[in-house]
């Protein structure tokens, strides 16, 4: 839903890249360059990026009880 604040095998932090990774993304930038560009070189690092779906906007339109 989030992004986690840092890598789960790792420990790496990752989250303040997310913000960059995404508009980056969504310019047109090959997502393999743009994860280099960020110093993400751990396979654990870049699947996190690659394989997160953000799924805060759905989650926000529902009622809270």
């Amino acid at each position: 839903m989030i992004i986690p604040i840092r890598c789960f095998s790792c420990n790496k932090p990752v989250a303040h890249l997310w913000e960059e990774y995404v508009e980056r993304v969504k310019k047109g930038e090959d997502k393999k360059e743009v994860l280099d560009k960020l110093g993400l070189e751990r396979y654990c690092c870049r699947a996190l990026f690659l394989g997160h779906v953000d799924l805060l906007d759905m989650a926000t339109q529902f009622k809270k009880f």
